[in-house]
């Protein structure tokens, strides 16, 4: 059967049919699937691995695959190009981007470190490979108190992408000469404290599970704070952290804030609890452009390809490796 045939069909109706396809030309290529937790369902029941950016690339690394196929966003397949410079990495659609990563670039990096001469360049692995390359340590969402706190107190940081998630890494370590580029990804920014405060009246009895990326992450903590919620029922966690706060979790309901594609993991993970979205608005458009017809596609064309610059790409894969020589490199997002 040919690719144009099975396209039209697969785009009306996501059988068994199309995953028996999907799954024969993953074979025949030598290809490993690779979806985010924030794919659209269908993906990630077919996918080989499913999980956070960097725990997926490093699978990508370690595969013994000829090819990556990356359902995600562009810079999480240029990080497992990164990490697995020798393998061929496929994106179903190269169009799919990231806010977040868009929100600084290697020029104004550049820029903002030689106000800071000396400073330690510290990245979020939702950023470009040109980003990375001109960072001293990337750090994961879960890792980046961690991180941060490797480094000497007597220098400077610059913390970037995400004014969320140095916002949070600032109140825990208490770090003064940390600077934070105000960067965003628009989804979790628009999760906000009065959208949470709401949910948690309705449900006094839920946990919540909170992204740091979320603009309502203070809030989060202000609520338990105060007492509203009890402090123990408030978790920042990780996309990663989230599944497995899942599998133990004593409350029949759990309020989540992050990208709604979250929820059928959690759900699978623990189908007893009642997982709910604070925002069931929040859904990346960037994400679900990967669909199944394109992921067919992928496979069958052999596109969209990535490819990074191999000096560039060195550059890019020091500052992860050295987030991982600290210790626990934790999940990606």
């Amino acid at each position: 059967m040919s690719l144009p045939e099975v396209l039209p069909r697969v785009s009306r109706t996501v059988d068994t049919e199309w995953a028996d396809q999907v799954r024969a030309l993953a074979e025949r290529r030598n290809a490993v699937v690779l979806a985010h937790n924030y794919q659209l369902p269908e993906i990630q029941d077919v996918a080989h691995h499913v999980g956070d950016s960097l725990a997926l690339s490093r699978i990508a690394a370690e595969s013994e695959a000829d090819t990556i196929v990356f359902c995600g966003v562009h810079f999480m397949a240029e990080t497992a190009k990164i990490l697995a410079p020798d393998k061929t990495v496929l994106i179903p659609d190269a169009r799919a981007g990231c806010s977040l990563a868009d929100s600084i670039t290697a020029d104004e990096l550049r820029a903002w470190k030689a106000e800071h001469p000396g400073a330690v360049v510290v990245s979020y692995v939702n950023t470009t490979a040109a980003v990375k390359a001109e960072t001293d340590i990337c750090c994961t969402s879960s890792n980046a108190v961690e991180v941060v706190e490797s480094i000497p107190a007597d220098r400077e940081v610059l913390f970037l992408p995400d004014q969320f998630l140095g916002a949070h890494v600032r109140r825990i370590t208490g770090r003064e000469n940390m600077h934070v580029w105000a960067g965003e990804c628009h989804v979790h920014a628009g999760i906000n404290g009065t959208e949470l405060t709401a949910q948690v009246q309705a449900d006094p009895d839920a946990e919540l599970f909170v992204h740091p990326e979320c603009g309502c992450a203070t809030s989060a903590l202000y609520l338990a704070g105060t007492g509203i919620v009890p402090e123990d029922r408030v978790k920042i966690l990780s996309t990663g952290g989230m599944l497995d706060a899942a599998r133990s979790v004593g409350a029949r309901s759990v309020l989540v804030a992050t990208e709604v594609g979250m929820l059928y993991q959690l759900r699978r993970a623990a189908p007893e609890v009642d997982f709910r979205a604070v925002n069931d608005r929040a859904s990346c458009r960037f994400m679900k452009m990967i669909t199944p017809a394109k992921l067919l596609r992928a496979l069958h064309d052999g596109v969209d390809e990535v490819h990074v610059d191999p000096e560039l790409g060195a550059r890019a894969r020091a500052a992860v490796q050295r987030m991982i020589e600290i210790g626990r490199p934790g999940g990606g997002e």
